[in-house]
């Protein structure tokens, strides 16, 4: 912002927080949470800090002064891994409660409280008392096997022994026969605690390294190591919470208890014999917190009587018969500086707002989602606003509220598009439904198409944006076009199923890496019809730069190499679209920088050659590539056309007919000499 706005900006902001200030401090009727209040202070600090002269006495800032393995196993849960629905309020607790009460109506329902660890969920298998595998959840059904990793946590048992008597004879004794002969199953929650986490960025600040963000994603990227030593260094630690082999146990506290009795930590925790003990428990929890050894973001209530809890059964991947009863979620506040519409695989339509970027509950946040038209009106949210932003959990930020007051009137409202802005067809909101979606069935599905082949190798080449990765981004309606993977942050990632911090870190640094292209590649991933790798390498050669391309006409393009009326057509209608403009100078505009052609002799013009056998000095595709910078032909078979057939380590039938039909063949250091000279 100019300083004239942001001298604007300012003072609204100090108008807002001390409107706030007044009803938390002298009304007791805060309007918004700490951490929302606390992100309007630091932008205002920030502000101050950038034009000094701006600074005043009265200012809100000025109250406190001064400044090694390959690659990890999968492995098949024998019984699947589950996630927990998540509810935030006493209101959706309550619900919960009365749903699964409906369903077992006879039953007087009790529970068993404990903490939910920010950590990371394992399983644990022990055969005869050993300690055989342990793997992440994965899918649920299927995970990863980390065993190594997971020995080198000291509170983890190698071996099992009896710590402690039981009253309950039965179970002790089947214990006892399954240390001899026989498997128990644990699973738990791997985290690093508060100290531990402490200490190893005060070691990372010392030595110039990035600090990491939470203990949670730092203890989930140790374990996924492929090092074991890595992961010892971290200082991990475990606490167990279900025992899946059944020993007799009839309630989830016995569970506890087992676990302890074979020697495992475990979670703080109570018995609950109603709902009001729950809730008790909980605020006593929320209210020493701070005080506890690791980070944890709520509880997990449980029936307590499993015979209970397995006829409540399985909806999706949760149980019914338990649920997490999250503290209230982290906030800040930010600037909607657009919305924009995302076309998801299935045709809905999801509007999605781009944030100023800001950093909540340790990721950088850039988007966030708004659902459908509806909650757009309810919000009353427009382009411009000062949102408070959510972030609950592992899920997509939501935006909760608008801070009307900083309004300036220059805010814009949204509207819904009538054409999908992919294939042009009609935008409907079907009858009875809150979505929006585009009326052609076949959209979805070739867009998807057409993200994949822009991030496949002979296109932009984008390691780790894959079909599954390149779908899922799109259901969760964070892509509708090219253009928009440029814009990703490791915060718009981290909150996805199969996202971890380390792995959201990776995918946004190769495609970073990837934003310089070729022309001839750029063009190809365009996905223009009856354009291939070859086509396109010819028009990158014709025209040299993307802007010439743009701007020329049929007769120019029927002048291309190779290029017929069909093709021609083809190209000049892809760069006459406006939808297809706006992608070009939305790509350009992410980042996105074409090499121009250089001008170099077309020494092998005319020459055609084919490549057989694995060559040392360059891959097959590099080869291709100088071969088509110096203006020579590539061909897949050998005919009586080829000029040149190139033989490397191990050759394959086209040696053979190369020499059958008497063309000329010549080894890697003949090909090189070729090109090079």
């Amino acid at each position: 912002m100019v300083k004239v706005e942001t001298k604007k900006r300012i003072v609204r902001l100090r108008k807002v927080i001390n409107h706030h200030n007044y009803s938390y401090h002298v009304l007791d009727k805060p309007e918004i949470s700490d951490a929302a209040f606390d992100s309007l202070k630091r932008e205002l600090y920030e502000l101050e800090q950038e034009y000094p002269d701006l600074i005043r006495p009265d200012s809100p800032t000025q109250r406190v002064s001064g400044q090694a393995l390959e690659k990890f196993v999968k492995v098949r849960h024998q019984k699947p891994m589950l996630s927990l629905e998540d509810v935030f309020y006493l209101e959706e607790f309550q619900v919960w409660q009365e749903r699964i009460q409906k369903l077992v109506p006879v039953q007087k329902l009790d529970y068993f409280s404990e903490l939910k660890i920010d950590g990371f969920a394992i399983t644990l298998v022990y055969k005869n008392g050993l300690f055989v595998h342990g793997a992440t959840r994965g899918d649920g059904k299927v995970g990863e096997d980390v065993t190594q990793n997971l020995k080198t946590i000291a509170s983890i048992p190698l071996k099992l022994e009896i710590y402690q008597e039981f009253l309950a004879k039965p179970i002790e004794k089947k214990i006892k026969d399954l240390l001899v002969k026989g498997e128990i199953e644990v699973r738990g929650e791997v985290y690093m605690a508060k100290k531990a986490f402490a200490k190893i960025n005060q070691e990372r600040q010392k030595n110039g390294l990035p600090l990491y963000s939470n203990p949670r994603n730092t203890a989930a990227g140790s374990i996924r190591q492929l090092d074991p030593k890595k992961a010892a260094a971290r200082q991990l630690d475990f606490l167990a919470y279900d025992i899946v082999t059944d020993l007799g146990q009839k309630t989830h506290q016995e569970e506890h208890q087992i676990a302890q009795s074979l020697g495992f930590k475990v979670g703080q925790g109570q018995y609950c014999r109603n709902l009001d003990e729950v809730i008790e428990f909980r605020k006593k929890i929320n209210q020493n917190r701070g005080k506890l050894l690791y980070q944890i973001d709520g509880i997990v209530v449980s029936v307590n009587n499993n015979n209970v809890f397995k006829k409540l059964g399985v909806v999706g991947k949760a149980p019914r018969g338990a649920i997490a009863f999250k503290f209230p979620a982290r906030e800040s506040t930010t600037v909607v500086d657009d919305i924009v519409v995302q076309v998801g695989r299935t045709g809905a339509l999801t509007p999605v707002a781009c944030l100023r970027p800001i950093r909540i509950g340790g990721v950088l946040v850039t988007r966030a989602t708004l659902h459908n038209e509806d909650e757009i009106k309810k919000l009353d949210v427009r382009i411009g606003d000062t949102v408070i932003v959510q972030r609950a959990g592992d899920v997509i930020p939501d935006v909760i509220k608008v801070i009307k007051k900083l309004r300036t009137g220059q805010e814009k409202k949204f509207q819904m598009i009538k054409q999908c802005q992919v294939c042009g067809s009609k935008v409907v909101r079907p009858k009875g439904e809150a979505v929006h979606r585009c009326v052609n069935k076949k959209c979805g599905a070739q867009q998807r198409k057409r993200l994949i082949h822009f991030a496949s190798k002979n296109g932009f080449d984008i390691e780790g944006l894959g079909p599954k990765i390149v779908e899922h981004l799109m259901d969760e309606g964070l892509i509708s076009d090219p253009a928009d993977f440029f814009s990703l942050s490791q915060g718009d990632l981290v909150p996805l199923e199969r996202f971890a911090e380390k792995s959201a870190a990776n995918l946004v640094k190769a495609i970073d890496q990837k934003k310089k292209i070729l022309l001839s590649k750029f063009i190809y991933a365009l996905g223009i019809r009856h354009v291939g790798e070859e086509t396109a390498i010819n028009l990158a050669n014709h025209f040299g730069s993307l802007r010439e391309l743009e701007k020329v006409g049929l007769e120019e393009l029927l002048r291309v190499k190779d290029v017929g009326e069909i093709v021609a057509q083809s190209v000049f209608k892809w760069f006459n679209n406006k939808n297809n403009q706006r992608l070009v100078d939305k790509l350009i505009k992410n980042g996105i920088e074409i090499g121009k052609v250089k001008t170099v002799k077309k020494k092998l013009i005319g020459l055609t050659f084919v490549l057989t056998g694995e060559l040392d000095s360059l891959t097959r595709e590099q080869a291709k590539e100088k071969i088509r910078y110096l203006g020579g032909d590539i061909s897949s078979s050998v005919s009586k056309e080829t000029d040149f057939v190139v033989v490397g380590r191990e050759p394959g039938i086209k040696h053979d007919k190369a020499k059958k039909i008497g063309v000329k063949i010549i080894n890697e250091k003949e090909f090189l000499k070729t090109i090079n000279d």
